[in-house]
């Protein structure tokens, strides 16, 4: 929308503005929550352990470091009894994959048993609060309210087929049970797991230069540098400094991914002359091998100012930290102080779980300033939705290009189209797992998972946990499976994500 918008110059109404803010805050919030109970928990929590755990001194763990109701020692051993159910039956499912009693796990069984019962508690809460997103976007997680203009939802206090009073107060219910959950359960449990893992402040730090492009804006004007969350970046790791974004600065190389350039494969490319054009020509289709000297990735090597840069929520948080968000400032201190550690800290796999989870919090508090910005609106009469001047093609320009952020849970994303004659002439998009996930350039420079694995110690190469727990850090966008393989291209093990 923004990219098309920018293209084309349309200001969006204050309305539209503040929806797609809410959208995108619930969005972060169970996205994060889901991210780290039932995609990342398992690589630090150990579910068979809980077997071994005291219930009453789980309750009491639980009672040190949250007011979270649900912690009494028979709460927690009806949830042991659920776990030794399933353990007995040896059907684990999803957990069947996983490497219980592997020497890198560290929590004892209380923790872990704690943890578990906070597993099972999120997937009924996640399944709550995302119903903000149904009524707002109508589907998870690729909204379809969102028009080039604004949106499509109608805003009007006195009809039952619109936002209205009823709407807001059902949304502020389930935006305070989001805030509480995250506060009560998912701070506390960060926070207890971490105290048990600081050495890994320092694994995982990756390439050292973080992009984020902000979002949540405070006005409407497209790529609007009034944002909530600031844009920015960090480089080598220097927070006194934050160098602002130019989006022509960004480039793509193809050198070691599954695509060809005309001009040859050494060469950039801006997304606005981007192509993406699968080629290859030889004797087998390239996913059946791997030639890392190659070309061995679907994915293209994003570059800024020829620098690889990490997306995501630690780059958001360390972007609006060294930018002096008043918010996110508080809430950094307060957890590095907790787990005692200094700002080096957050340039790791450690790091970025914990900046995940601070996002989740600073963003959870915002939810109900959207949402009674929303509602002054409709009280003072202001129902506007959605900017049609431009709507009509036979107003365009016969040529316009334009460009658009935003701010995805998993990192900075951007779009870039070049409208001709009234019709899409190139469409090119730069996402989070591209920039996090990009191998080498024409230079030779690791993308940033690659450049975050050098150095991280493995016990087991069978049961590979350690590197799971750095590439989760992330939260990849993969479908199925990650799959590893020695240098000889043999498959070594088969690790199903979730």
């Amino acid at each position: 929308m923004r990219a098309v918008e920018n293209a084309l110059g349309i200001t969006i109404p204050d309305n539209a503005r503040i929806i797609r803010n809410l959208i995108t805050g619930i969005q972060y919030v169970q996205d994060h929550v889901i991210h780290f109970y039932h995609l990342h928990a398992l690589d630090w929590v150990d579910i068979v352990s809980a077997l071994k755990a005291d219930p009453i001194k789980t309750s009491s763990l639980a009672q040190s470091i949250s007011d979270w109701p649900k912690s009494s020692a028979s709460y927690f051993k009806g949830v042991q009894s659920k776990v030794k159910a399933l353990v007995d039956s040896g059907q684990l499912g999803l957990f069947s994959n996983a490497y219980w009693g592997h020497p890198a796990y560290k929590l004892p069984p209380e923790a872990n048993l704690m943890a578990v019962a906070h597993y099972l508690e999120a997937l009924d809460w996640q399944r709550d609060v995302i119903k903000i997103q149904a009524l707002l976007g109508a589907k998870n997680p690729h909204a379809q309210t969102y028009l080039v203009g604004g949106m499509s939802i109608p805003v009007d206090p006195n009809s039952q087929n619109a936002l209205n009073a009823g709407s807001i107060a059902f949304i502020s219910g389930l935006s305070k049970k989001a805030h509480e959950f995250v506060e009560k359960v998912y701070i506390p449990d960060l926070l207890a797991v971490a105290s048990f893992y600081k050495e890994w402040a320092g694994y995982g730090g990756g390439v050292g230069n973080f992009l984020a492009c902000g979002e949540f804006p405070n006005d409407n004007e497209t790529n609007t540098a009034n944002l909530w969350l600031p844009r920015g970046i960090i480089k080598n790791k220097d927070l006194s400094k934050v160098h602002p974004v130019d989006h022509t600065k960004i480039m793509e190389y193809v050198t070691h991914s599954w695509y060809e350039y005309k001009e040859g494969d050494a060469k950039a490319k801006h997304p606005w002359d981007g192509e993406t054009n699968y080629k290859y020509s030889g004797p087998k289709p390239p996913y059946e091998f791997l030639d890392t000297n190659k070309k061995y990735s679907w994915l293209k090597a994003p570059r800024y100012e020829e620098m690889p840069m990490e997306v995501g929520p630690l780059a958001r948080m360390l972007v609006a930290y060294g930018s002096g968000h008043k918010r996110v400032k508080e809430v950094v201190d307060s957890v590095l102080k907790k787990l005692g550690v200094g700002p080096e800290a957050l340039f790791s796999t450690l790091g970025r779980v914990a900046a995940r989870g601070i996002e989740t919090l600073v963003t959870a508090e915002m939810l109900p300033v959207w949402l009674d910005q929303l509602a002054a609106g409709m009280k003072k009469g202001d129902l506007r939705i959605h900017n049609g001047s431009k709507w009509e093609p036979s107003t365009w320009p016969k040529e316009a290009k334009g460009f658009g952020f935003h701010e995805a849970p998993r990192g900075a994303l951007g779009h870039w189209i070049l409208i001709k004659d009234k019709k899409i002439a190139n469409y090119q998009c730069v996402v989070p797992s591209t920039w996090n996930g990009s191998p080498r350039d024409a230079k030779g420079q690791k993308g940033p998972y690659e450049a975050a694995l050098i150095g991280t110690p493995v016990a087991d190469i069978n049961k590979p946990v350690e590197i799971l727990r750095t590439v989760h850090s992330f939260d990849p966008c993969m479908a199925c499976a990650v799959h590893v393989v020695d240098a000889a291209g043999k498959e070594i093990t088969k690790i199903k994500v979730v």
